[in-house]
């Protein structure tokens, strides 16, 4: 959702002559209402959006649409946010800070109809799943903001109200919102609340 990302990718896609750029949006709404025309091949989805998480959207998509074949690309470094994209539906996960012969590949693999990952991302997500079954351990990693903010939506504080208590902009939190979303896999504040109390993250 931010321009500088997307003018740099459609540069970067533009010198590739066997692709083709059909579209770009700045929020999963207009990119949900303008699917059914251009039905590309391959999308590209970030996880953090203003108004869906990635794993909402993939799984729009999967159900929707499901000869697209779906790239997260993302900032996020992290097994958990690994394991939600391609449990709702992505063939591949790519950081923005690799070059474009990786993002090139992750494409083009995807479009073939495989699945794409980098090596050591594959290995460190299999060696996860492999840990978290022997430990039986399924509760995301929240960071300390993360914790402080859940306990605040779940005691019915807005947005408005945790951002003045906590000296944070209105955006911050929200982006902090829907990083819990995506973590606890639900899809609404009040399957949040709900499924952290169920796991016993909060009171």
């Amino acid at each position: 959702d931010h321009p500088v990302t997307v003018n740099g990718l459609q540069l970067m896609l533009q010198s590739a002559p066997d692709l083709t750029i059909t579209g770009s949006f700045m929020r999963a709404a207009d990119l949900l209402e303008a699917l059914p025309k251009l039905q590309p091949d391959v999308l590209l989805i970030d996880i953090q959006m203003p108004d869906k998480t990635g794993p909402e959207l993939a799984k729009i998509v999967r159900q929707k649409y499901p000869d697209i074949r779906m790239i997260a690309l993302t900032n996020l470094d992290n097994n958990f946010y690994i394991k939600s994209m391609l449990r709702n539906g992505v063939s591949g996960y790519v950081l923005k800070s690799s070059d474009q012969e990786v993002l090139l590949e992750a494409i083009r693999t995807v479009a073939e109809g495989k699945e794409y990952l980098e090596p050591g991302m594959r290995e460190r997500v299999w060696e996860d799943m492999v840990k978290g079954r022997r430990q039986g351990n399924s509760t995301p990693p929240l960071t300390r903001r993360e914790k402080e903010i859940l306990v605040l939506i779940a005691n019915e504080h807005t947005t408005q109200e945790i951002a003045s208590m906590l000296f944070l902009s209105t955006n911050t939190v929200e982006t902090h919102r829907l990083n819990l979303l995506s973590k606890l896999d639900v899809k609404n504040t009040a399957g949040l609340v709900k499924k952290a109390m169920k796991m016993g993250l909060v009171e």
